[in-house]
This record gives structure tokens, sequence and C-alpha cells, in this order.
């Protein structure tokens, strides 16, 4: 038995090395009774960090021999590390074998499956496989696929910060990191970091505020994201307002004051501050004491018998009210009334009746005589009393001005040729103001710069006359108009129509001007192109060359509507910014967009402002084409300080939109003072129009004083008027008291915010009726105070002859040569024909260096929206058709020169570049042929012919 069992054990062991050297697979081994091998570890899953290798490990028990097997293949005998063992409780062979796996093995393998490796144990009785045990190369990536982005939230609210670990294997775990502390929802109900990944917290409390960073780890390294920024704001809230105050006089007019402060709660980190006013005024009207005052004796009784008389008066002239005292001295008297004879005897008594009866009589008519002369002085010192008060005028002022206290304005003299201005035969004061002869005319294409300039900004303290109050709450009137809805166009349009019409329609009572006008112009264009102009209106229309297709023409007009316009929200607090222009006709066939101008008011300021674009629909409602802040495909935007420049594909009514974003917003308003005659020739009225600052909302006070055959006296002003809710209060002031008088309580007039904000290019005007005293009275000099409670302040200056045959008619606007409206072909544009085409065929071009036409965009100045530019078929003309309306008022061309002259420095510099010029364009430059201008040296002189205006420009100045 003993033999055969060494014979076994010698032929297994044979099997054991053919089988390791792959000449006899282990499997083929044969079975001999025994126990089957039993692993007491078997290989794990393992990951290679960098290039370290990994060990394998197997222990089985019993085991002859243990060997690896990887991904379908043996490892060979002398990669195995053996060791064995004797179990001392069951006396079996324990072996355990060790292997080693490096990077270079798990990457040069290619597999269907991950890289994987099982050991098997052999026994007397058979063989016993472990689990696969798969090998991974380990790795986290630099960069987060989402970092946490940074947040204000109000307390109380929801925060949530988002991340997305590098990708790596294994799996990166993530923590977050608080001002680099650990963050953990074990200690923290109100944090949950186990979605996802991300960072929750459920009620923001003002100790969540700070810096949040992710961090993922994995077996190789750690990554950290960008920090995120987590601010809990509290936003403020008014606490209860106080009681009143008592009123600040013991007697008379005073003011009554409560208050309330941002403290419930204050804001914290950046929360809004509380909107609405702090404190609040209101009048009062404490009662002055009246002291008691005695009425006249009564009669003196009928001598007694007791040789007296009695006589008495009471305290009731006037009785004594409101803590006023009693009347001093007795209310009763007694006398002898025998003159200190008294008797008792009949005929005496008798006697002393006779006498007393006529005493009375002649004390009643001595009385009356008395009274009716003191009544008739009293009337003459009332007479002459009023008479004095009319002189110098009564002042009333209304209790919101007592919150304005004293402001600063901006004061500027006017300047001299401004053809607005009445002439005045008399020479007067320089420092005051100066007359005006010839007369003006607002053409679109020239600048109105000296009209509408911005005012130097000189800070002067005037004092108001106004703020002297006699309690009188009267207020005089003012007019507001509202446009009427605008007639249907272009639907009555015919053929016969003019170039330029204006149509009278019957006011509606109450409306500031007699008339009201609605202003059109049409034009017939072709493939030439052309412009359209609305005169003194700052409204044009410019139709590039080549926009309509050749052998076609169209009939194009504009419409300026006067009526509300529908483009505003009801619910909101939008604004007019500008007309409501229509242009047309509808089904109009544009292979390129049109360029229209249209004047604005506001003062440009994207944190005040929310500027938009909006487009009536057919359904007559508004709806928002773009906002001029962001990038669209569909319109273009350009704004300027006064202007702003559309690019249109459609045709429709468009208007600028504002919505106020703070108080800060400003509106410009243009502040003009008009006077004529009154009723009878010692009457004079001064009518002072307070409207947006844009040419046509001004045309709409010159056609209204036209008709009431008014003078301008003072340049126009402008005033910046502040979405602040509060009002605008005008006054007139210095007027001389012994010449002239003013109709009493109209020497201050107030105009509430919402009617100066929302007047949407309608006038607001006020008046001050005047009377002289004298014929002889032939001047009038004054000022006109124009200022907003707790705002900007302007003064116009009033020095005028008011005598009729020493004044002028006043031309306003309406001359022969601001009548023209409309321009087709080469004339219409300062860029020739020839010209633009040259340079659209360059700059069209791409490059090495890209796009010439963005950088001929960001040379003229206009490199915003360029993805407007670069979806049209020639963005180079488009380019320059908005240079064309943005400078249709300038008439030279040097910024478009230097704007050439700048690229070709640019391009001189590339070899390449330069090859690519067009040389016809190059000689046609170089030909120093005159017409156009070198950058900064003249302007352009000829428009006759498109072919015949060349460029001039020195020899290799320009090369493209």
């Amino acid at each position: 038995h003993g033999t055969a069992a060494a014979s076994q054990f010698f032929l297994t062991s044979l099997y054991f090395f053919a089988g390791a050297t792959g000449d006899i697979p282990p499997d083929s081994l044969p079975s001999v009774p025994g126990t089957l091998p039993h692993f007491l570890k078997e290989p794990e899953d393992a990951y290679i960090v960098k290039s370290n290798p990994i060990k394998l490990l197997c222990r089985a028990v019993p085991a002859l021999q243990i060997f690896f097997k990887c991904n379908g293949e043996w490892v060979h005998q002398n990669e195995h590390v053996s060791r064995e063992s004797m179990d001392q409780n069951t006396g079996l062979k324990v072996r355990e074998v060790l292997i080693n796996v490096s990077r270079q093995q798990v990457e040069d393998f290619h597999g269907p499956e991950d890289y994987w490796c099982l050991c098997v144990a052999w026994s007397h009785l058979g063989t016993s496989k472990s689990r696969k045990a798969t090998v991974h190369i380990a790795y986290l990536r630099k960069n987060f696929e989402q970092d946490p982005q940074g947040k204000e939230v109000p307390i109380k609210g929801m925060i949530v910060l988002h991340c997305r670990p590098p990708e790596g294997v294994p799996t990166a775990e993530v923590e977050w990191l608080k001002n680099e502390e650990l963050v953990s929802s074990m200690t923290d109900e109100n944090i949950d970091t186990r979605a996802d990944h991300n960072l929750i917290i459920s009620e923001a409390r003002l100790s969540d505020s700070g810096n949040y960073t992710c961090l993922a780890s994995n077996i190789v390294a750690k990554r950290r994201s960008a920090t995120a920024t987590v601010v809990v704001f509290v936003n403020g809230g008014w606490s209860l307002w106080t009681e009143w105050s008592s009123c600040n006089v013991p007697c008379g007019r005073g003011v009554q004051k409560r208050s309330r402060t941002c403290t419930n709660p204050a804001p914290l980190n950046g929360g809004a501050f509380c909107e609405g006013m702090s404190v609040q005024k209101i009048t009062c009207n404490s009662l002055c004491p009246i002291d008691g005052g005695w009425e006249e004796w009564s009669d003196w009784t009928v001598c007694s018998v007791q040789c007296e008389r009695q006589r008495r008066r009471d305290c009731n002239n006037p009785p004594p009210r409101h803590r006023g005292k009693m009347c001093e001295g007795p209310g009763d008297a007694t006398e002898n009334c025998t003159g200190g004879m008294c008797t008792q005897s009949k005929c005496a008594l008798l006697l002393v009746a006779f006498f007393s009866t006529f005493s009375n009589d002649v004390a009643l008519y001595s009385g009356l005589g008395a009274g009716v002369i003191a009544v008739a002085v009293l009337v003459v010192a009332v007479m002459l009393y009023r008479r004095n008060q009319s002189d110098y005028g009564v002042d009333v002022i209304d209790p919101s001005a007592l919150t304005g206290g004293f402001q600063s304005f901006n004061f500027k003299t006017a300047r001299q040729g401004n053809p607005l201005l009445l002439s005045s035969s008399l020479q007067p004061d320089l420092t005051v103001g100066r007359t005006y002869s010839s007369p003006i005319c607002f053409q679109d294409s020239i600048d109105n710069k000296e009209l509408f300039d911005p005012l130097p900004d000189i800070k002067v303290k005037v004092q108001s006359s106004f703020m002297v109050s006699l309690g009188v709450a009267d207020r005089a009137e003012y007019h507001a108009p509202k446009g009427q809805p605008p007639e249907t166009f272009p639907r009555g349009l015919n053929r016969d129509y003019s170039n330029s019409t204006v149509e009278r329609r019957s006011p509606k009572k109450g409306l500031l001007s007699p008339t009201k006008v609605q202003l059109k112009t049409t034009g017939v264009f072709g493939h030439l192109g052309g412009r359209l102009v609305v005169p003194n209106t700052g409204v044009s229309l410019l139709v590039p060359h080549g926009t309509i297709a050749e052998d076609t023409s169209w009939e194009m007009y504009m419409v300026i509507n006067q009526g509300e316009s529908s483009l505003q929200t009801e619910e909101s607090c939008d604004i007019l910014l500008g007309p409501e222009v229509t242009y047309g006709p509808p089904g109009l066939d544009l292979s390129s967009p049109v360029a229209m101008t249209i004047a604005h008011c506001a003062e440009l300021d994207a944190e005040n402002w929310n500027i938009q674009l909006k487009r009536k629909t057919q359904e007559n409602k508004g709806e928002e084409v773009m906002s001029v802040e962001d990038e669209s495909t569909s319109c273009y935007c350009l704004m300027d300080s006064t202007s702003c420049h559309l690019l249109l594909d459609q045709p429709g009514s468009y208007a600028l939109i504002g919505e106020p974003l703070t108080q800060a917003a400003v509106k410009r308003l243009k502040l003009a003072v008009f006077g004529s005659l009154g009723p009878t020739a010692m009457d004079y009225s001064l009518r002072v129009y307070c409207v947006d600052d844009t040419p046509h909302a001004f045309q709409g006070v010159v056609a209204t004083e036209k008709g009431k055959g008014g003078q301008l006296l003072e340049e126009p002003k402008m005033l910046p008027f502040r979405g602040n809710t509060f009002s605008l209060q005008v006054s007139i002031q210095d007027v001389p008291q012994f010449l002239w008088s003013i109709k009493p309580f109209t020497t201050c007039q107030e105009f509430s915010f919402s009617q100066v904000w929302c007047s949407n290019q309608q006038p607001l005007h006020c008046a001050f009726s005047l009377e002289r005293y004298s014929p002889a009275t032939t001047q009038l000099s004054c000022k006109i105070s124009v200022r907003q409670v707790k705002g900007h302040e302007q003064i116009l200056q009033v020095y005028t002859s008011v005598v009729q045959s020493e004044k002028e008619s006043v031309p306003f606007f309406m001359q022969s040569d601001c009548t023209i409206t409309s321009q087709t072909g080469p004339k219409a544009f300062k860029i020739p024909l020839s010209i633009r085409q040259r340079i659209c065929a360059t700059f069209d071009t791409a490059n090495a260096k890209g796009k010439d036409w963005q950088l001929l965009a960001q040379k003229l100045h206009l490199d915003i929206n360029l993805s407007y530019f670069a979806k049209q078929q020639s963005p180079s003309a488009v380019i320059l058709s908005l240079w064309e309306a943005r400078h249709q008022d300038t008439g030279d061309l040097d910024s478009l020169a230097c704007a050439l002259e700048e690229i070709d420095k640019i391009h001189s510099k590339s070899p390449a570049t330069k090859r690519q010029e067009d040389p016809d364009l190059v000689h046609h430059l170089e030909t120093g042929n005159p017409g156009i201008p070198v950058c900064g040296m003249g302007e352009l002189t000829n428009h006759e012919s498109a072919n015949s205006v060349p460029l001039e420009f020195p020899r290799n100045s320009l090369s493209t």
C-alpha cells in the first residue's frame, strides 16, 4: 500500500511539473482520494497607482500546488512566489502563492473584459478555482465636470450647490468644505450632502454665508473645485410709523412729521434697502389764541330812587377762544345821576328824569355819527391795503415745497445767434440774457447743437421768492394734453399725396394746442436707394443701394404716430422715450435692412434703464423685438446719447420703451418760455413748456405757439428729471413790483411726478398772467425757475419788449429749405457708390487674420452685436449703411477715412495680406483725385455722381 501511495505522489508531481511548463495542463491531472482544496484567502480587486505594481495573493488548504491564471492564460511558474506551512489544528498543508501585476501588463491587454486573474489549487481529490479579481489602472482627472457657482440667497431661502467631480477610477468620493472646514450632514440637519454630490441647505441662515469648495478624492489624488461664495442677505423692512409730531408753530400754518426706519429688519449683506419715504410731512394749522374784547356799553338805566344809574358790557367782541385772555376791566358801572344832589322830592325826581333822558339821546346820536365815520375810514384803509398788496404780488407754495429747501441749478447765458428768440430794440444786460433776430431751421441733416447742447455744470445758489407762504392752498390750472389717436395710415395714402404733409385736426377740449398734427413723409425708391426725413423731428430712414431689386420701385412712407402709443403695457411703469414711427408699405420686399434713426430723451445708463425696442402686432399690441443691451440676429440697435439707430428687415410701427430700474433713472426735459400780448394791451402772458427732450416733442410746442402768435423769449434749456417720485415746480421771480402786477396765487405752479414722467412726448405747460400799470412800461424782465423737488433746477431769463410795434414775428422752423423730405440716388449718401462697392469687395473677403469686416466694425466703433452682421450677405455694406445713418448730420468722411488708414497700417505689416488687395482700388486711391479728404484734412465736396467721386489719400497711405 505504501508503494502505491508513493507511486501516485510521484505521478502527480510529474504532472504538475509538466503542466507548469506548459506541456500538460494541470486540469488533466488524475483525481486521487482526499480533500478538495479550500481557499483561506482569494485574490481581491486591485488598482494600479501610477507605476507601482500590485500584488495578488491566494491561500488554500489542503493544497499541493496553486497557480494563477490571468485573462485565460496560465502565469509562468517563475512569476509565482510560493510559501508552504502546516495547519497545527488539522495537520493539513497550507500553501500561499503571490504574483505581481504591472501597469505595462494591464495596458498591453486588449480584451473584451477588464484585466482579471484567478488562482487554481490542487489536492489529491481534485482542483478548486478562486473568484476573479479585476485589475484597473487608477487615475483622477484634474478638471471638475461641474464647479459649484456662487449665489446670493435671501434668508430662509434654499441653497443648492451643484458639483460633478472629475472622471476617475475608482470613482471619486465628494466632500464639501466651508471656509476650509469640513461640512457634514451628520451634525447639521439643515444640510444634505448625499444627493448626487450636491450640497443642499433647506433654509438659509446668516451663518451659512461663506466660501464653499467641493473636494473630490480617490486612491490616486485629491482635487479641489473653484470656490463658490454664498451670500445670505436680508432685505430691509420698514418699522412702524411714529406718531405725528406736534405742529412746529404755535400759531398759524406749520408742518407735522412722522418717520420710520429701515430696521425691521435692517438690510444685511447687500440686501435691498427699503423702498419709499422714511419721513412724511403734512401741513397743519395751529389755532391762534384769540383774546376777548368788550362790547359797547349798554345805555344807562333810569335814575333810581337811590339816585344811581347802571350800565353793563359783555366780553363777546370777540369772546375769548383757544386759550385767549379774558377782557380786562369791569363789566358793570354805576354812577350818581343827580350830580351829588340827591333828593326825595317829587319835583326834583321829575327834573332829574328829564335831564337823564336828554343826555341819553345826545349820547346815542353822537355814537351813531362816530360809527359811520369809523366804517368809512376802515373801507378806505382796506382798499389802500389791497392795492398795495396787488403791487407786490402774492406768493403761494404747495406743501411739498417745504421739503425742497434751496436747490442748486445749472445756469448758462443765452448764446448769441439763436434765431428763435425775439428781437428787442433795447440793449439787454449781457449778464441776464441776449436777444436773437435771425430765423432758424431745424433740418434733420444739421446738428441742432445751438438749441440742444447740454448745459455746463455751474452751481449757483438762488433764493426762491415763492418760499413765502400765505397759507393759501389754491393752485393754478395746468394743461397736460393727451395725444389723439392717429388716422389710419397708409391705408388712406393716395398717389397724389405730397412729399410732406401736415394734417390739422379739431382739438379736444382741454388740450394744450389748438390743432393736432400728424407728420408723414413719402418717397419713391428703386435700386439706387435713398433717404426719407421727417423735418425737425430727428426721425429719418435710410434705404441703402441695392436694398430694392433692379427694375422695381416702391412708394415708401414714414409716419410719426401722434396718439397714445399702444406699445406700452398698462400694468408696468414703461415710458415712451421717443416718437412711435411707422414705415412701410406692408409687404415691402427688401434684400438688406434699412436704417431708421429715432431721437430719444433718456440719459443712457444700463444700471438705471432697461430700454427695449417694441413693434406693433396685427392685434394692435406691442411685442418686444429686442433689448438694446442684448444681442439679436433679427434686429440691430445702436444707442447714441440723443438718437437710436435701428437696422430693420420688416416694415411696421416701432418705438423705444424705457423701464426705469432705479430711482436714479433720468430722462431729459426741454424747457422753453414763450410770450404774447393778452386780451388787452395792458396784459401780457408768459407760457412755460416742459416737454421730453426730442425734436419731435418740441415741434408740438412750436405748432401750438405759432397758432397763438407767441414768441420764444429765451433759449430752450435742458433739465435732467429723475425718476425719484418728486414733483416739478415752476415759479416766476424778480417781477418789477412797481411796474407789473401778477394774478394772485399763481406765482408758483406744480406738476405731479406722474404727469411729467409719463408725458410720453406730449408737452406740459403753465401760464403766468401779468398786467402793467402804465402804458409807458415797455420792458419786462423776470426769471422763471423750473425745479424738481430734491432734484435739479433751471433758470429761464426773460428780457423782452412788450410793445407790439417793436416786436417781430417768430419764423419758428418752417422755412422752405427745411421741407426736403426725400432724396434718391447717389446724392442721398455720403459715401460714393463706386467707393462703397470696392470697400465691400475688399472687406467681405476672408484672409489669414479673419474676417476683415469685423476689423472695419471695430474701427468704426460698431463692434457690438456682430452676430447680426455675420448673417448678412454683405456685412461690410450693412456696416457702412449704419455708419451713414449715424453720421448723417456731420457731413464729412473723416472718421471713415481715419478708420481705413488704421486698418491699412495693421494689414501693411503682413506681406501676405498685401497680395490679396484689389489693385484697381489701390490705383484709384493713389491717383490723388479730389473729393474725399485725407484723415482729418477736409470734407466731402462732391455728390454729383457715384462714379465721379474718388477717394483721395497720400500715396501708399491706404492699401485696401
